[in-house]
């Protein structure tokens, strides 16, 4: 295992931080384990620690937030090939070098110049026309390599094939990032292979040759170079080697060269030639391309699993606190189940959101997700939106039409504020539910389906049964499982996050640079009560965001419900919105006394409706002070 930190954005790219002391602190400090010099970033923003062989990172309360794959965390144990964001840099978690032993060869550069041999110099362009010198060689490359996608096995087979034709004793391909051209190119890909001995033997190549190639797209060979004295003769680059023949051609697709082929021998009689040279200058210029393509594919393949992984963090619960653990368990445990779900809660808490990760985390997350609000349609309109309609059965019929429940056949439906439901909607659900099966609106064929049924609610159900508005079969059919979805205001160390989250999509969905949270802003989302949950929380955030003028979201940019909110005693409230809330109370204790009490007389007199002077009441927190 070697854990490690390799950055892939920001001011340290490139970079490679091994985990090694623990804890790792990272931060803006000059002490800090990693230092990152970014003033978006804090003194002391997060830091990674070992909990039982995992390794985990921490938030220290940082003022912009540590993200993991675009979700910020407070605590998250991190796994091989998480992305990290603190600040403007990101970083990639690894903590080992790959799933299976390399086929490559260890690789070692020479750093001296280049001993003086008998030294042959082709220009790529010249090379083209021997290209059918040897047929049988080249047909065998080109239909061997064109039918490799992946590009370690890529690199090992044409090393393999080159060994056939050239009598080399080691191999190594060199290449560059895409888009790296002059002499300022670095080799960041290296493969290499020894004849006899495979990927265990050490390989070194000389820097100076293969720098050279590549800078000048030339290829070059190198014969009984101790003897030669016409190439750069001023040093010794390849004496402690002392290999008999060196051949080393440039990569070239569409005038851009990918990187280099090198090749040498120790043996005395094998002796590289004019005819080897022109033979692997055409075998380089047959393999640039699919060696590019299998480059292109793996870049693919890994955009894609990355875009994947971002499309369901999109519908994931944000959250740390233990009711957001309550419910992800819950979600594990029922996922795999085909039982019916009844989500419960007020308005806002993310019902939705639960009832899509049931979904995705089951065996039907690969067909239909359905979801239908009971309370947004009337009576007949979703009727016909459930069930489906034919061609005439009512007016404006004028086609047939399938329903929800028939066009999820096999995966979910999701059905939202289910105690909307009329009497007569209740007793066809009831069937469904029972028999599985359904007549279309006006239609007699019996329709027969495969669903899964998730229904949520922000009423009491059982409420409603003992009243007479809910059917108790139905109800009992609905409430196998059940889940109570938590209120913000009981999951408020959370809040933090979800404002971090929500200030970071909006930021982007806006073309806005938005880089944190005052801390003033963030005590008083912490200290309100939020009566909408975590859908008016977004709100708030959106709203921020729209109308702040600063890289940061400040208390002003709040709505107006936020600031009538009594600070929390740990919050550095300003002078100027305290002053505010301050007149505002008393205003409203001095009304509330000239009306004896009375909160219809109080409204009238402050010219207010009465529903919006309880609120103000509520958010002030002056109910205590009017029971007095």
């Amino acid at each position: 295992m070697n854990p490690r930190l390799t950055a892939i954005a920001g001011r340290l790219k490139g970079s490679i931080f091994s985990i090694e002391d623990l804890p790792v602190v990272i931060g803006r400090e000059t002490n800090a384990t990693l230092c990152i010099a970014d003033a978006s970033v804090s003194r002391r923003h997060s830091q990674i620690e070992k909990e039982d062989e995992q390794f985990v990172i921490l938030d220290l309360d940082s003022l912009n937030g540590t993200f993991v794959n675009d979700v910020p965390v407070k605590r998250r144990t991190l796994q091989h090939g998480d992305r990290v964001r603190i600040g403007d840099s990101q970083f990639l978690f690894l903590m080992h070098d790959g799933e299976a032993a390399s086929q490559s060869s260890e690789v070692e550069f020479d750093e001296g110049q280049i001993v003086s041999g008998s030294t042959l110099q082709v220009r790529f362009n010249d090379a083209l026309y021997l290209m059918a010198r040897d047929l049988s060689a080249l047909m065998k490359v080109s239909t061997t390599i064109n039918a490799i996608r992946g590009m370690e096995e890529l690199q090992k087979t044409l090393l393999e094939l080159l060994f056939e034709v050239v009598p080399a004793e080691r191999g190594a391909i060199l290449l560059v990032d895409n888009g790296a051209q002059g002499p300022e190119a670095e080799f960041t890909s290296v493969f290499g292979l020894d004849r006899r001995r495979g990927p265990d033997e050490s390989i070194k190549v000389s820097r100076t040759i293969t720098k050279w190639v590549l800078h000048h797209e030339e290829a070059l060979l190198i014969s009984n170079q101790a003897e030669d004295k016409g190439f750069g003769a001023t040093a010794d680059s390849l004496t402690a080697d002392r290999p008999g023949s060196v051949l080393c051609v440039p990569l070239v697709m569409l005038q851009r060269t990918l990187g280099v082929i090198y090749l040498d021998t120790r043996e005395p009689d094998a002796i590289f030639d004019k005819d080897h040279l022109q033979l692997v200058s055409a075998i380089s210029a047959i393999t640039a391309v699919a060696m590019e393509n299998a480059r292109h594919i793996e870049w693919l393949v890994s955009e894609n699993q990355r875009l994947i992984a971002d499309f369901n963090i999109e519908h994931n619960l944000v959250g740390e606190s233990p009711p957001v653990r309550e419910v992800l368990q819950f979600i594990a445990k029922v996922a795999p189940t085909d039982s019916t779900v009844l989500l419960s809660g007020e308005s806002g808490t993310g019902k939705e959101l639960a009832a899509r990760a049931i979904h995705q985390n089951s065996k039907r997350a690969k067909k239909s997700f359905m979801a239908v609000n009971c309370a947004a349609l009337a009576e007949s309109l979703l009727e016909s939106e459930l069930f489906g309609h034919e061609k005439g059965s009512f007016t404006g019929a004028l086609a047939q039409k399938k329903g929800r429940l028939e066009i999820a056949d096999g995966g979910t439906v999701f059905l939202d504020e289910i105690g909307e439901l009329s009497p007569a909607l209740q007793v066809k659900l009831l069937r469904v539910l029972q028999e599985r099966e359904f007549e279309r609106v006006g239609g007699t064929r019996t329709i027969k389906i495969d669903i899964r049924l998730i229904t949520a609610t922000n009423k009491n159900l059982e409420e409603a049964v003992n009243d007479g508005t809910f059917r108790q079969d139905l109800y009992y059919r609905l409430n196998v499982v059940s889940l109570e979805m938590p209120p913000l205001r009981d999951r408020q160390e959370d809040i933090p996050l979800l404002a971090k989250y929500f200030a970071a999509k909006y930021g982007e969905k806006c073309n806005r640079r938005v880089t944190g949270i005052s801390a003033e802003a963030q005590a008083r989302l912490r200290g309100y009560d939020w009566p909408g949950n975590v859908r008016e929380l977004e709100n708030a955030l959106e709203r921020a965001v729209v109308l702040g003028t600063t890289d940061h979201i400040l208390l002003e940019d709040l709505p107006e419900s936020v600031l009538e909110s009594e600070s929390p005693a740990s919050a550095p409230a300003t002078r100027y919105h305290e002053a505010v809330a301050q007149t505002k109370r008393q205003i409203i204790l001095n009304a509330m006394q000239q009306a004896k009490g009375s909160y219809t007389e109080a409204a009238k007199l402050l010219g207010v409706h009465p529903n919006y002077l309880h609120r103000l009441i509520r958010n002030l927190n002056l109910k205590e002070q009017l029971k007095k």
